[in-house]
């Protein structure tokens, strides 16, 4: 999906493009891949750790088109200007995204675009219900709020590119859908969210482990889908991109 919304957004060989909150890498090797070697990724975020995985993956995939800098995008001034600005999953984490986009909208040049890819869970749902996946997915958005992480990010691009003083953006949704049968509906992916912050939800008084059942939740939920023949909806993945004036 991020690498569809990056070239709906016209990505194209030969850019320079800047990727914020680059963690591991994966979007800056998705935009290498598009520029190819005439073009040139700057991966840049504010941990060490991360960004040291990040460069140990571009030596094992030899690219010499993408670079990684540790600091915040967001203040921080490059000598040049960037053909596009990218980012994925960093908005939701920010206290006050429409600053942060605004600070890194620095970095474009004129006609520069700026892509965002963002998660929202408005439309998780089940249809009939599926109960353990609904409560699953409620208390994975509960978790998110009580930490201070914006779990409907995807939805609020628009409203957060316009007060960041960009042009209104250009849009795209897509999510996964199917039955408890159904190995690409996405159950795979919640339950193993969850299972993976069980600790947290435990920890802010979301819910206990036991009663998640981590462990379990998994077939638990395709067990019900299947035998209420219902289908479940996952989060939105959401893409946005502008070009600046």
């Amino acid at each position: 999906m991020t690498r569809d919304y990056l070239l709906r957004a016209g990505l194209r060989a030969g850019m320079h493009v800047l990727d914020v909150g680059s963690g591991a890498g994966d979007v800056a090797f998705l935009a290498a891949d598009i520029v190819g070697p005439t073009g040139l990724v700057i991966g840049s975020d504010r941990s060490a750790e991360a960004l040291d995985a990040a460069r140990a993956r571009a030596a094992q995939r030899g690219l010499e088109n993408v670079i990684f800098h540790q600091c915040d995008p967001a203040t921080f001034t490059f000598d040049i200007a960037f053909d596009a600005v990218v980012g994925r999953y960093v908005l939701m984490f920010a206290p006050d995204p429409v600053e942060m986009l605004r600070g890194v909208a620095r970095h474009l040049g004129p006609g520069g675009v700026m892509v965002f890819h963002e998660v929202d869970w408005t439309g998780a749902a089940s249809f009939p219900s599926v109960p353990t996946y609904d409560n699953c997915f409620r208390c994975i958005v509960e978790t998110f709020r009580r930490v201070g992480t914006n779990p409907n990010m995807g939805l609020q691009l628009h409203a957060t590119f316009v007060k960041a003083g960009l042009p209104a953006p250009s849009m795209a949704v897509s999510a996964l859908a199917g039955g408890g049968s159904d190995s690409m509906s996405g159950i795979d992916l919640i339950s193993d969210l969850a299972a993976t912050m069980a600790p947290v939800m435990e920890q802010m008084g979301v819910i206990a482990a036991s009663e998640l059942g981590p462990e379990t939740l998994q077939d638990r939920i395709r067990a019900e889908a299947y035998a209420s023949g219902s289908v479940v909806v996952g989060r939105y993945e959401v893409g946005a991109w502008s070009r600046r004036m």
